[in-house]
């Protein structure tokens, strides 16, 4: 028998619409007026989080949907509740180990300055942390209450302030000189118009000379065999993952089977891939504009074969 789990985790949070902002560090709510609404992507077998899928939310026939076009489900922590959050890290996981995570926050470090950075989906810090730690003030949006105590549990984490909302719409006080969004989180809003509205959002919180940094996968469609929708990934006596892409709209969605004790569990999430030129376009449409983009972190060459890029938008100075 398989269990129906609409959502998993190997990705940040994700598909909580209409619900109030409360800011975690007081835990107060912020006006009506003021949205929370946040969705869902990733490049195949290599989405945010661990390199394992997290239990998520069950929930079947949610029939909610909010404006941003992201269903909504019963867990006000979104998909990533307190069992998620209790097994989001992983030490063992490559992006967990200093070589993934050291050249992230230097680049970080450079362009916070001498200024304040935002990360949205801050997670349990993987990156905001270690920033903070380099002596950024660092804030993050998070819309897990559970992911954000995991965080605040942490050394050093009560030096990181956080706001719990959604990355779109979520106003914290004050202006950053970088702001961020990291492993392919940008695709896990599953609207263009969700897209937008979170570089807009970015947009109003960095101060003129601000930078705004996505780290994310190329679509990965020239992997697919002509003709094909669905892409296999990995197969294994204790898990099944595949993919699917709906060319027309740009969504595509993981399909995840786990095998224990002679039962399976299905998870399938949603996203929306976005290539590199419609990501400079909404950049644009904010009034931002591209100062660099490379393959990784490193800072190595994106050409015509990078499977991911880190990509760095400006907001004029004057």
């Amino acid at each position: 028998m398989l269990t129906l789990i609409h959502g998993d985790s190997w990705l940040p949070t994700e598909a909580i619409l209409g619900l109030p902002k409360v800011d975690y560090e007081e835990g107060n709510p912020v006006p009506a007026d003021a949205e929370a609404n946040r969705s869902s992507w990733a490049d195949p077998g290599q989405v945010r989080g661990p390199g394992r899928i997290h239990p998520a939310a069950k929930i079947a026939g949610h029939g909610l949907w909010g404006t941003l076009g992201s269903p909504s489900v019963d867990d006000p922590d979104g998909y990533f509740g307190e069992r998620a959050a209790a097994s989001y890290d992983d030490p063992s996981d490559r992006m967990f180990q200093p070589e993934a995570i050291a050249p992230a926050v230097s680049l970080l470090a450079e362009l916070a300055g001498s200024g304040r950075a935002l990360e949205l989906a801050i997670g349990t810090g993987r990156i905001g942390l270690p920033l903070s730690q380099r002596g950024v003030p660092v804030h993050g949006i998070e819309l897990s209450r559970a992911m954000a105590a995991r965080l605040r549990g942490k050394p050093g984490g009560d030096a990181v302030a956080v706001t719990i909302g959604d990355m779109t719409t979520t106003r914290v006080d004050g202006t950053f000189t970088v702001a961020y969004l990291v492993f392919n989180t940008i695709n896990n809003l599953t609207t263009q118009e969700a897209q937008v509205a979170c570089f807009g959002n970015v947009a109003r919180h960095l101060a003129p000379g601000g930078c705004f940094v996505i780290e994310t996968g190329v679509p990965p469609l020239r992997q697919l065999p002509p003709g094909q929708d669905v892409q296999g990934y990995r197969a294994g006596p204790g898990r099944i993952v595949s993919y699917s892409f709906d060319h027309a709209t740009q969504n595509y969605r993981g399909h995840y089977v786990e095998f224990a004790d002679g039962t399976g569990e299905y998870r399938t999430i949603p996203f929306r891939y976005a290539w590199p030129s419609e990501l400079d376009l909404m950049a644009r449409l904010a009034g931002l504009r591209l100062r660099d983009r490379w393959a990784g972190w490193n800072r190595e060459a994106f050409t015509t074969d990078s499977r991911s890029h880190v990509s760095v938008w400006e907001k004029p100075a004057g």
